[in-house]
């Protein structure tokens, strides 16, 4: 951006000039042309349009500037890719309606290069939005062209970056080749449907950046735009007419703020700064080699704050080591172990009851996000990145391994914790051993008090009764074994849950013999032990009532203790007493169904 000198005077002058032929200064018409340096304002003064040339260049250009700010920042040029070699230039509505940029040989180097029907009513008009639009006067003034439909490197306020699959028509932003050059770059900035709408940036046709996908606030992978789009950014989606298109309109007139793709390929916000008399960037798309698409290959994950930066996932190694040990990471990883439906080559049928990312072999990582819901991918997973901790909430990535992955880590704590306990019980039995030596070589052994002797043995005593009466009042209940359980509730699947409260969860289940139960699965954190659980079962299950759901028994295996009811189709009592207030179920694509809900009560809607 170059310096440009403001001249009241001469503006002063031509606005006279207008105002005498009664011709609008924002307007051009099949009459009115504009030569170099003559140039329009929009009726507020904010933007022009005319003839301009960058610093040490004498290239000509036509384009949309800010007018009231004193640095040269250009919005829109007309003939980029073809500059003018002098100031003989012509901005004009040419004989079939069309407006043109032409030079001293009346050369064509720019058109908006529509169909018009009707070229003698044509005008071009500068809008204080900055954008310029090519209207019919005898179709109601509909638009023929708009420079916001036609747009080089700058994303201005109520501008909008679409997609029209129908028509197969994209307005994007196109880089330009160098600050002081406008002619077409290496980057493009458009929006892509994809499943879900994301922003992407390519080079030279290849994806280079991508924000992630649109949740309904933000961009789930352009977290530092955050506070960006309070100020107004949003993305709009119909898929019925499979039309997308990003824009933002902010609320503070005050503040002037535009967005541009530069040359280097970063979308850039930009904010004037009066006192500082210049732009400060706001926000840029580039933060770390990680925001490149893809840098670290096919399964890698980048994270910015370590060294290196890239790394294989989980269950995944380098597949060029001695590319990754020269910092070349785009080969990427490749899985270590297949998957047992890779293996088996059966097209991705999984174990039954299992979500459908498990019975589809191409499944390989899922996540949720509230406000897009569950999303799942299939293929290379490409672009995975670490964020660092920004005060704002992201989706976790679930990655698909083989059970066999999962037994390494579950061995290498068993390891761990193995030779920690062997360590423990070899100073314990040295301390013991030490302990008796010293405890002989005393002169006159310290005697227990016989009363406390005798008190010790009545415990002992106790403890034994009351294991024993444990097990005779076991002896005397229905009793479930827990293989038999978990095979009832399908090793108690989530899809078989049926309530939830500070006792714990309820599953439905259906025995060997087709009987259904509900199989209350008392919770660890509850703080009933053993000897009350038993007393408890036992009391209810010599009560019988017509309203009392039955108990059919119960089962106790080490750490777990379950009551196993009649199931009753038409929910509990509870269902019917409390409100509870729910949100609908969300069916996930992927068949991945997550409930939410608002609720004093643990239940489940």
């Amino acid at each position: 951006m170059g310096k440009t000198i403001s001249c009241s005077v001469f503006l002063a002058l031509i606005s006279c000039f207008y105002l005498q032929f009664g011709t609008a200064l924002d307007t051009i018409t099949p009459s009115k042309s504009i030569k170099d340096p003559e140039f329009i304002i929009s009726q507020s003064g904010v933007f022009r349009l005319g003839f301009f040339s960058f610093a040490n260049s004498s290239n000509r250009y036509v384009g949309i500037l800010y007018n009231q700010i004193p640095v040269q920042s250009v919005a829109w040029v007309a003939n980029r890719n073809k500059p003018l070699k002098d100031s003989s230039g012509i901005l004009n509505i040419s004989n079939d309606g069309n407006l043109v940029v032409l030079n001293g040989k009346t050369e064509i180097l720019w058109s908006s290069n529509v169909t018009n029907t009707a070229p003698n009513t044509t005008t071009a008009e500068l809008l204080d939005s900055g954008n310029l639009i090519l209207s019919n006067g005898d179709d109601g003034g509909s638009s023929l062209w708009e420079s916001f439909e036609d747009p080089s490197n700058a994303f201005i306020e109520t501008m909008k970056i679409s997609t029209d699959v129908k028509k197969g028509r994209k307005v994007e932003l196109k880089s330009w080749k160098s600050p002081g050059d406008p002619s077409d770059g290496n980057f493009s900035f458009g929006i892509e449907p994809f499943n879900i709408p994301e922003g992407i940036i390519r080079k030279n046709n290849q994806i280079y950046f991508r924000t992630g996908p649109w949740n309904g606030n933000m961009f789930l992978g352009a977290i530092l735009m955050t506070t960006v789009y309070i100020d107004g950014f949003y993305v709009v989606a119909d898929n019925q007419q499979q039309t997308f298109y990003m824009a933002y309109e902010y609320s503070n007139d005050s503040i002037l703020i535009y967005c541009e793709l530069d040359s280097q390929g970063k979308f850039i916000e930009r904010r004037w700064d009066a006192g500082k008399g210049n732009w400060i960037n706001r926000y840029s798309s580039y933060q770390t080699d990680c925001d490149v698409y893809g840098y670290c290959g096919a399964f890698g994950i980048c994270d910015s704050s370590k060294r290196p930066v890239c790394s294989c996932l989980k269950g995944f190694k380098p597949r060029n080591i001695e590319e990754w040990s020269r910092g070349n990471w785009s080969s990427g990883c490749f899985r270590t172990t297949l998957l047992q439906c890779q293996r088996d080559n059966n097209n991705g049928s999984g174990g039954a009851g299992q979500d459908q990312c498990l019975k589809n072999c191409s499944c390989f990582a899922y996540a949720y996000d509230a406000g897009i819901g569950c999303m799942f991918w299939s293929g290379d997973l490409i672009d995975v990145q670490k964020f660092s901790t920004s005060g704002v909430d992201l989706y976790d990535l679930y990655i698909r391994l083989p059970s066999s992955e999962l037994d390494k880590g579950k061995k290498t704590k068993v390891i761990v914790i193995t030779t920690v306990i062997a360590g423990i019980v070899v100073i314990t039995i040295s301390a013991l051993f030490l302990w008796c030596r010293m405890a002989k070589q005393r002169v006159g052994s310290t005697l227990i008090p016989l009363s406390e002797r005798n008190e010790k043995r009545k415990h002992i005593k106790h403890k034994i009764y009351r294991e024993n009466s444990i097990g005779v009042k076991l002896q005397q209940l229905p009793l479930f074994n827990f293989k038999q359980l978990a095979i009832a509730t399908n090793n108690f699947n989530h899809a078989k849950k049926l309530g939830q409260g500070g006792f714990g969860l309820v599953y439905k289940g259906i025995l060997d013999d087709g009987k259904e139960i509900a199989v209350k699965r008392l919770s660890k954190a509850s703080g009933q032990g053993l000897e009350e659980f038993v007393n408890e079962v036992v009391v209810i299950s010599k009560l019988q009532h017509r309203n009392l759901v039955r108990l059919f028994g119960c089962c106790v295996d080490k750490e777990e203790k379950m009551l196993v009811y009649e199931y009753m189709p038409n929910k509990s009592l509870d269902a019917f007493i409390f409100a509870v207030i729910c949100l609908p179920n969300m069916q996930c694509e992927g068949n991945f169904q997550r409930s939410q809900m608002y609720s004093a009560m643990e239940f489940y809607c």
